[in-house]
């Protein structure tokens, strides 16, 4: 097993309006985040519970009327310091605990989250942090547990779960307790703050530090040329700028004879088409081009957008789990946070698109029927079943207590074998006779269920602690023509989801073509919001 962390990843918005920073993303002009942060080595104390220094309830009412914006967290507020005998969170009788700086630090850079969202009296809170001479410690203090619950808003939730659905992402929402997280940072637990977040989005996050600078170097140029294919042992004006492009992004190490595609240079683009989802064979054609000429503010939003579908995502792991990402075409096979194998998978085309959610496999079928979905029988059978009267026979089907369905055999599209986890839309992972279709690049040719390209593999893990159930019985059963359920003794969690970018487990950041068209509107809602 490789080890490394999961591909599984993770905020109610309240964004504020004035000088939105949502206009940089819609002209192109990301900037680098704030980094006007105190260091945290000038801290003053740690944490003490401590039980002297008090506010009243009536503070937090004054408190909201001088900063309106913070008006969504009045219950929070009040919840948090009444549980806490309203004594002040941030302070003890030796001044500001250490949680303050490092917190600060963290709000003043909410912009490396991916979430270009407006610090409310931003101005406020820098002089209160900073040289407080005429401030209440109690306005202070206020002001610190409002920023925070402002920034974990923004950080951990995502937007609304009613708008997440609009796109058809129905995995259910992780739960967020943010004062349990702030009592653990009050308590000098900062960690929490990141552990909350899954591995990958932590992932992405480093990768959008990266192009968040190389876009305020400038970028890359587009690279234009009228040889229809480049490749190795070429000598060309426009390699130069083809080693330049991939030496900013990291998959040349370095620029030598610049005009000559030696093997460094080879070696570097089967490694970005690696990581871009295309055929890799190190010869530089019209898709390869294509990818490398997408800019880096549209790279930046792409990594924005996928940091936001990781918000939304559970933040565990088990024992075993699957994930299918629709857009990378792939099954990752889990345990814990180990990589097990993966393997190619195809999924719904464009007009009967896979659905995202997540289910619990329960049962392997060795030789499944094929039961007919009535979209497919009334749009694509039933009108061969009035030309030809022997349709049904010559593919092997019958009617089952009203529903057409095909009998076990070669020419089943169900394969020796599927997975089910009971759901509403009727998806489940299987076999298929059309191998040849994995050799493709984009694999969108399904009706919506998931065609694996390693059943035998996936059920033999699944099946590796049931006495009696090795190899050669399983091979035995898919080399049959007799349907089998077996159920698992534990059902397995899968997870569909939606990722154009992620982190793979070599830690190379990887991008993949929007092949539902999901990710402009997700772009839009965050703006809108």
């Amino acid at each position: 097993m490789k080890k490394t962390t999961s591909f599984l990843c993770y905020i109610i918005t309240v964004f504020f309006t004035a000088c939105s920073p949502y206009a940089a993303i819609e002209n192109n002009s990301f900037s680098k985040p704030l980094t006007d942060t105190i260091n945290p080595q000038i801290i003053a104390g740690k944490y003490s519970d401590q039980k002297k220094l008090k506010l009243d309830s009536v503070d937090i009412v004054h408190f909201i009327q001088v900063y309106p914006l913070f008006t969504p967290f009045r219950k929070d507020l009040n919840y948090f310091y009444k549980s806490r005998a309203y004594s002040l969170a941030w302070h003890d009788t030796n001044g500001r605990i250490e949680s303050v700086y490092i917190l600060y630090n963290k709000i003043l850079q909410i912009e490396e989250n991916g979430v270009p969202a407006e610090i409310p009296y931003l101005e406020d809170y820098k002089r209160g942090i900073g040289k407080p001479e005429n401030d209440s410690i109690v306005m202070i203090d206020l002001m610190q547990t409002a920023q925070y619950l402002h920034f974990a808003n923004h950080v951990f939730g995502g937007v609304p779960e009613n708008e997440s659905k609009r796109l058809e992402w129905f995995i259910p929402r992780k739960k967020n307790d943010y004062l349990q997280l702030l009592d653990q940072t009050i308590a000098g637990k900062t960690d929490s703050l990141e552990a909350h977040l899954y591995p990958q989005y932590q992932l992405l996050k480093k990768n959008l530090s990266k192009y968040y600078l190389l876009q305020k170097k400038g970028g890359w140029v587009a690279i234009s040329t009228t040889k229809k294919k480049i490749m190795s042992g070429d000598s060309l004006p426009v390699i130069a700028q083809i080693k330049e492009r991939l030496f900013l992004t990291g998959e040349l190490r370095s620029v030598e004879n610049p005009t000559v595609y030696d093997q460094s240079l080879e070696e570097a683009v089967r490694l970005f088409q690696n990581n871009h989802g295309l055929k890799n064979d190190g010869i530089i054609g019209s898709k390869t081009l294509q990818q490398l000429n997408i800019t880096v503010e549209e790279r930046i939003k792409q990594i924005i957008v996928n940091m936001e579908r990781c918000r939304w995502l559970p933040n565990e792991t088990r024992d075993d789990y699957l994930v299918v990402n629709i857009p990378a075409f792939n099954l990752l096979v889990m345990h814990g946070d180990s990589l097990v194998f993966s393997c190619e998978a195809i999924v719904g085309k464009e007009t009967n698109k896979t659905v995202i959610f997540k289910g619990h496999l329960k049962y392997v079928v060795f030789n499944p029927y094929w039961n007919v979905p009535d979209g497919i029988l009334k749009k694509e059978i039933l009108p061969l079943l009035n030309t030809d009267k022997n349709y049904l026979t010559k593919n092997n089907m019958e009617w089952y207590r009203g529903q057409l369905r095909q009998r076990p055999g070669p020419d089943n599209p169900l394969g020796e074998i599927k997975f089910v986890f009971p759901n509403p839309f009727d998806i489940y992972l299987h076999d298929t006779q059309a191998k040849s279709l994995f050799g493709e690049e984009k694999r969108a040719f399904s009706h919506g269920c998931i065609r694996i390209s390693a059943p035998f593999e996936l059920a033999l893990y699944l099946l590796r602690n049931k006495k009696d159930w090795g190899s050669d019985k399983i091979r035995a059963l898919m080399d049959g023509n007799t349907e089998r359920y077996l159920q698992l003794d534990k059902t397995v969690p899968i997870y569909i989801v939606y990722f154009t970018a992620f982190v793979d487990f070599q830690g190379n950041l990887n991008f993949r073509n929007d092949i539902y068209a999901r990710d402009k509107p997700l772009l839009k809602m965050l703006m809108k919001n």
